[in-house]
């Protein structure tokens, strides 16, 4: 067994909170006027173009682009919106070299493709910054009620949607303030400025959507009594609960789920009033354990180290998210599966198994073991849905069951998002469900 020695003791004031501040700016700085012109000139404005294909939510990206490139940023701006309401979040987040960027066919003829999300982020912010009236109008009232469980980006897509076809919504959120992941699971580099909330209050715009906050399925309201009260139900709860480890010493002090961590990073005014270890270990593979990697890093942790079961191929991080974990001094070991907790009254440190892959392919431990002396361990090992008062619906795989209209097995209760399984587990994947099921919804009123 091999030992990673590191100071103990969970602590605040790591850096200054001018330089913690510095290393919160945004992770990607936004384009100028200038630079929008010459990226948008790159564009080939492709018929059939494959990233309109690759976007979950189909912007007709050609047509933005084309209307940035003629000094219309605004009407740029329309287009993205009407088919995705939170693109600005979408252009800041979504992992669109994967996406759209991975299908232009730029990248065939000069190996570099047109930067869509930094051309998306800029005709939408260069809208809100206007303070111009909603950009869609409502159609005329239905006198219909709909119901939204849960302000995250399913739920606010559905509601805007819905209220454009003419609907009264009420939004149920649990949380104080809306924006779902928008506003709580994403690293504070990507979402800066508070643009989550600056976002949905741009959304409300559109009239018609009532917020109740503190309102959490199972806790304060009960679905049989939203269900009795409105014409049509949405929920958007997406995975409220986090995975274990199954380890004993997990309720010891210093191991935290990475979602909590991200939670209370975002929400904290002053971030240099944040406690972090000084040797961090983060144990996952997707992007919410690269977000907490490098924002431990960032917050003035000595050594943060990533441990991943499997390979990095197997990693349902992006290319992208990977090297920037890398680039800010995180340390990935890959092969390698938590067997225990070390704790006495505080974390001292974890234990790990190297893994490797049998023959069946089947994951196994190889027996060999490391430890790494830890006062910080943060858990990124995936999120389930919670089950409270979602009786009626049929759940598969962790996740509500639903037809091709967004309707569960409930009739007249719909839902997307996170907490069904549609594709990926994106943002930008969860506006479309709340898109899809508001049409669907508006559908399934007019033949009730």
């Amino acid at each position: 067994m091999t030992t990673q020695q590191a100071k103990p003791a969970l602590q605040t004031g790591q850096m200054s909170a001018v330089a913690i501040d510095d290393n919160f700016t945004d992770l990607h700085p936004p384009f100028s006027t200038l630079q929008a012109m010459a990226e948008s000139n790159r564009c080939l404005y492709c018929y059939d173009a494959p990233c309109v294909t690759a976007c979950p939510t189909s912007i007709d990206i050609p047509s933005f682009i084309r209307k940035i490139s003629t000094g219309n940023p605004d009407g740029a701006a329309k287009t993205i919106l009407s088919a995705n309401i939170m693109g600005g979040t979408c252009a800041r987040a979504c992992p669109t070299e994967v996406l759209c960027e991975q299908a232009c066919v730029r990248n065939v003829a000069e190996d570099e493709a047109v930067e869509i999300g930094s051309l998306q982020r800029y005709a939408v912010d260069h809208l809100m910054a206007r303070n111009l009236p909603h950009p869609f109008k409502r159609a005329a009232a239905t006198g219909k009620k709909i119901a939204v469980i849960g302000a995250g980006p399913a739920g606010l897509s559905c509601a805007h949607r819905a209220a454009m076809l003419g609907h009264d919504v009420t939004v149920f959120e649990a949380k104080p303030k809306p924006g779902g992941l928008n506003e709580y699971g994403l690293a504070a580099y990507k979402m800066t400025n508070d643009f989550a909330q600056r976002e949905v209050e741009f959304l409300l715009g559109i009239g018609g959507i009532t917020i109740e906050y503190g309102k959490a399925l199972g806790r304060d309201i009960a679905l049989a009594d939203v269900k009795a009260a409105f014409d049509a139900v949405f929920v958007g709860v997406g995975l409220g609960a986090t995975n274990n480890l199954g380890l004993a010493g997990e309720a010891a002090s210093g191991v935290d789920d990475a979602i909590d961590f991200i939670e209370e990073l975002r929400q904290a005014s002053d971030k240099s009033t944040m406690p972090v270890g000084n040797s961090v270990v983060v144990i996952g593979g997707g992007n919410t354990a690269i977000d907490a990697a490098v924002q431990a890093k960032r917050l003035g942790a000595d050594e943060v180290t990533l441990v991943y079961r499997r390979g990095p191929e197997h990693m349902s991080a992006t290319e992208f998210e990977q090297e920037l974990a890398k680039i800010n001094g995180v340390i990935v070991r890959y092969w390698a599966k938590p067997v225990e907790i070390k704790a006495n009254g505080r974390l001292m440190g974890m234990v790990f198994e190297k893994t490797a892959l049998d023959d069946s392919g089947k994951l196994v431990g190889t027996g060999e073991t490391f430890e790494i002396k830890t006062d910080q361990v943060l858990k990124a090992i995936g999120q389930k849905i919670k089950t409270d008062d979602l009786a009626g619906m049929e759940i598969s795989g962790g996740k509500i069951v639903v037809d091709h209209t967004y309707q569960t097995t409930a009739p007249g209760i719909f839902a997307g998002g996170d907490c069904i399984k549609s594709g990926e587990d994106l943002t930008v994947q969860s506006v479309e469900d709340g898109k899809c099921a508001a049409i669907a919804m508006d559908a399934f009123l007019k033949t009730a």
